[in-house]
């Protein structure tokens, strides 16, 4: 019902002046909604300033005398005038609480919040109305440091929540909880009444030192700590219960239902600064209370692959502190169990091992563990650690390489050779290059990086040498990938050994030109067409034979010439011809009942040994072993490609090449091809070669070895035997861990040649200039 104003008082009329003003604000706070006409807004306006710039001395409604000065009347009319509206707020607010007691849950809550809007609405009228009163009065009490003075709006917030707030924030904050509850159990709530709540609790939030600023406490103290109370309560009783009655896993989409939920739930009508403690409440209840139950899931999990299912778990613990760590340790052993059971699984015994079956095994395990690691545990670093530190264990220590072993790297080396090589199955140059990139995944957890070096070195040798490689670019592309794992020196002499051969191409084109100008047309035309590789003694893993040789006839004049065309342009230089590594094409003239003359491809070695049957059909074996100088180790195996490819018919047939055996030529010989590769290596061979690489890299090793214990004294003069030994490990294990025994021994090696001395404690050494 509309509330008539009195007529506008004398200025100089104290109670008055109150009525009509009291009457403006009443029918502002009460009836805001019917407005209020220009003429009472500016009539109340007018009082006011009025009323506190009165200049009269006024009696009080207790006779007493009000002011004296100008200035002290106007301070003492404020003052009362701030009294009454005070008095009049803290009336209209009981009235407010009595009539909050007939309402309880929802209804309260919407009592509570129709009760504030009107409230706070209303105060940014009367603020305005008092403007005057504002910025006069107060602003002068305030200056002059007085407590409990505020500007009028601030005022209204003030009596709200010392005189209605007091007594029902609790039930309010109980109605809200209730409301909460309703949602986390799946029915439906109106979430804009708990919004305004907590902006309510925001706004309540006054810095009393500072009327201008605002703080967190009241919201904090009312809202968000009764509310994370709750949450924990409420979360502690439903997991035990759910963890009761289901499955680890179906706990686990629970709880990031529930936390997801809780998260947006600050989003739709909690305050922004409830969010951390709310996950901190959250986790501690959910997940870090059942820490215990979900890692005794997780090896069920990693057994069958449940990727999902272990996403899920690494999402949950990866929220809690060294929530992860038990986790990494077991994922670790599992993997590293796997693929000790991989390798277990293909192993062969003795050499017969396939590289690529091997290193396959290897490559499986790694690469369904590192898609987990991706998928399932987000990529993070310390998963991935556990997976090369796995790795690396299952990689150098298994069925097929023992403790300390080499086994690995030169598997790995054997199988980069494979793929290398022309006739390699993966022809084409993409399927090439991701090979060779999985070959650096293996290499990457070798050990002995030192011995893949060396095997790899000699089978590039051979692969350039005999024009065997599938592509330039591939092999380029593994010498920069090697490069890149192990720096400039670890390929240093690969990428010599490239530029010999585009040096030797060079070389073959001006001994061609050559050629063509000291032989006749006839002679060039009959002379054979050779083509030479001039590799440098310090770059390439090769050896001079270890047999005499005495080279066929036919050959003699061809490589002679090219030694003189040579030495003409290099004076001074020393030739040495690796007869065991060269290689040739013989035309069959012999074989009856063929259209197109068989072509074979042999090595110099056969090729010495065929040529001599030009002249007999029937060879002894100690005449072809007086003819070509070949010790047994190298003319045995020869013999025995000639007479399994039935080239040659022994007679008799011992099973072996021997003296007293007769060797004939085979004039039914027959193949489908018409080129026919003899130049094959023997087992035997083979098995000699790797026995030679590795005493080859035992000596590289001590020099290696000695050569860091002398870098390390030289730049530190004197140190502790202990100090220098880890020290040597240090510097060394890049390229292969050495043992301890081995590194002793260098140290007394070098004693011995005076680079270092025991001092006088005989627990230090020192250097020697």
């Amino acid at each position: 019902m509309p509330i008539s104003m009195p007529p506008a008082p004398n200025k100089d009329d104290l109670i008055a002046t109150w009525n009509f003003l009291q009457a403006g604000v009443e029918k502002i706070m009460t009836n805001l909604k019917d407005g209020v006409d220009m003429a009472t807004y500016m009539g109340i306006y007018t009082a006011v300033h009025n009323f506190c710039t009165s200049q009269k001395a006024v009696t009080s409604s207790q006779g007493g005398i009000i002011g004296g000065s100008a200035h002290r009347g106007a301070h003492l009319l404020g003052e009362d005038l701030y009294q009454n509206l005070k008095a009049y707020l803290k009336s209209h607010l009981d009235e407010l609480y009595e009539r909050s007691k007939g309402h309880v849950d929802e209804a309260l809550l919407s009592y509570y919040i129709r009760e504030w809007d009107r409230y706070t609405t209303a105060a940014k009228y009367t603020n305005h109305l008092f403007r005057y009163l504002n910025r006069h009065w107060v602003r002068r009490e305030i200056d002059e440091g007085k407590k409990d003075i505020f500007d009028v709006y601030i005022l209204h917030l003030v009596q709200w929540k010392d005189v209605f707030f007091e007594k029902v924030h609790k039930s309010v904050m109980d109605a809200v909880l209730k409301m909460v509850e309703k949602q986390r159990n799946g029915e439906t709530i109106e979430q804009s009444q708990i919004k305004s709540i907590v902006d309510s609790f925001v706004s309540l939030g006054l810095d009393e030192t500072d009327s201008t600023k605002s703080t967190l406490d009241v919201y904090r103290w009312h809202f968000e700590k009764p509310f994370l109370d709750a949450t924990k309560e409420y979360y502690q009783n439903e997991s035990k219960q759910f963890v009761a009655e289901n499955s680890v896993v179906e706990y686990m989409k629970k709880a990031e239902t529930r936390l997801d939920e809780e998260k947006a739930r600050v989003g739709l009508y909690l305050h922004q600064d409830i969010m951390q403690g709310l996950m901190k409440t959250c986790l501690l209840v959910l997940v870090t209370d059942h820490t215990a139950l979900m890692r005794d899931e997780f090896q069920a999990l990693l057994d069958n692959d449940r990727q999902d299912d272990l996403a899920r778990m690494y999402r949950l613990l990866s929220r809690i502190v060294d929530g992860l760590e038990p986790l990494r340790t077991k994922f670790e052993a599992h993997v590293r169990k796997s693929g000790l059971a991989a390798v277990e699984k293909v192993a062969v015994e003795g050499d017969s091992m396939e590289p690529k079956t091997y290193v396959d095994a290897l490559l499986e395990v790694h690469t369904q563990y590192s898609k987990l690691v991706e998928n399932a545990f987000a990529g993070e670093s310390e998963f991935v650690r556990s997976l090369d530190n796995a790795c690396k264990e299952f990689v150098n220590r298994n069925k097929v390489c023992k403790t300390g072993s080499t086994r690995s790297p030169e598997l790995l080396a054997k199988y980069t050779d494979v793929l290398l090589k022309k006739g390699a199955k993966s022809a084409e140059e993409a399927d090439l290059e991701a090979s060779l990139i999985d070959v650096m995944t293996v290499f990457k957890y070798i050990e002995d990086k030192d011995v893949f070096q060396k095997f790899y070195s000699r089978m590039l040798a051979k692969r350039l040498v005999h024009s065997s490689s599938a592509s330039e670019d591939a092999e380029t592309s593994m010498i920069g990938k090697l490069k890149e794992a192990c720096g400039f020196e670890y390929t240093n002499k690969l990428q010599r050994m490239f530029q010999d051969i585009q040096i030797s191409t060079d070389l073959n084109a001006q001994y061609k030109d050559f050629q063509a100008k000291v032989l006749s047309p006839e002679e060039l035309k009959a002379a054979v067409d050779p083509s030479y590789h001039i590799l440098g003694t310090g770059f390439w893993p090769l050896s001079p034979p270890n047999t005499n040789f005495i080279p066929p006839q036919e050959i003699v004049s061809t490589y002679t010439r090219f030694q003189s065309f040579y030495f003409d342009k290099h004076s001074g230089r020393k030739l040495t011809w690796l007869w065991q590594l060269s290689k040739g094409e013989i035309k069959v003239n012999y074989v009856k009942n063929t259209k197109i003359p068989f072509t074979f491809l042999v090595s110099t070695y056969q090729m010495a040994i065929l040529l001599l049957f030009n002249d007999s059909d029937t060879i002894a074996y100690e005449a072809i072993q007086e003819a070509t100088a070949l010790s047994a180790e190298h003319l045995d195996p020869s013999l025995s490609v000639f007479v399994k490819a039935k080239v040659l018919i022994p007679s008799p047939e011992t099973g072996k090449p021997e003296p007293g055996t007769t060797y004939s030529l085979n004039y039914n010989f027959k193949n489908k091809k018409v080129k026919v590769n003899l130049n094959i290596t023997v087992k035997s061979e083979a098995k000699q070669e790797v026995e030679d690489t590795h005493k080859t890299i035992e000596e590289d090793r001590k020099l290696l070895i000695q050569s860091a214990i002398v870098r390390i004294m030289k730049s530190r003069k004197r140190m502790k035997h202990v100090m220098l030994i880890q020290e040597t490990i240090n510097q060394i294990k890049s390229r292969f861990t050495p043992k301890v025994p081995d590194i002793k021994k260098c140290i007394d090696q070098l004693i011995e040649k005076e680079y270092l001395e025991r001092l006088e404690d005989n627990d230090e050494l020192g250097y020697l200039a």
